[in-house]
């Protein structure tokens, strides 16, 4: 009796967890992970490789999976990372360049992706010499931490 008292009261609290947090170190993982894969594949293919957020479905775009709950874009109310201006196009639908055009001489497309699941927030930027740098703002603190 007292077991299935506990297995009710787990699952219920599992059901109530709040996992956005979650999803955004998936997708920062995700990029990550891709954006390793495509440095790979440009320079063994010898040819450039397009990473791409979302579900592309298209033949050469190394995808990010995008999670359910995860969105594009910064809220307005989130300032920009220290030393970064504030993005025209990114700030508010989340990519100035919805893909990422990787080189074999590992030079990349540079941009910054902005993903929230509406509190905490991603930024992921690319620099064109192929410097990646992810960075979570955490709005219970209101600062930028590198990932």
């Amino acid at each position: 009796m007292a077991l299935g008292i506990v297995g009710v009261l787990a699952s219920t609290g599992v059901s109530m967890m709040d996992l956005h947090g979650y999803e955004l170190t998936m997708i920062q993982q995700e990029f990550q992970g891709s954006m390793f894969e495509a440095f790979n594949l440009a320079r063994a293919q010898g040819k450039n490789v397009i990473v791409a957020l979302g579900d592309p479905r298209a033949p050469g775009i190394v995808p990010v999976p995008m999670p359910p709950h995860v969105k594009w874009g910064k809220p307005a109310d989130v300032p920009v990372p220290a030393g970064m201006e504030e993005p025209k196009v990114a700030g508010t639908t989340g990519s100035a360049h919805p893909r990422i055009t990787v080189t074999p001489r590992h030079t990349v497309t540079a941009c910054a992706w902005f993903v929230n699941d509406g509190k905490d927030v991603v930024c992921m930027r690319v620099s064109g010499r192929g410097h990646l740098e992810v960075l979570r703002w955490h709005h219970l603190t209101k600062k930028w931490s590198l990932c």
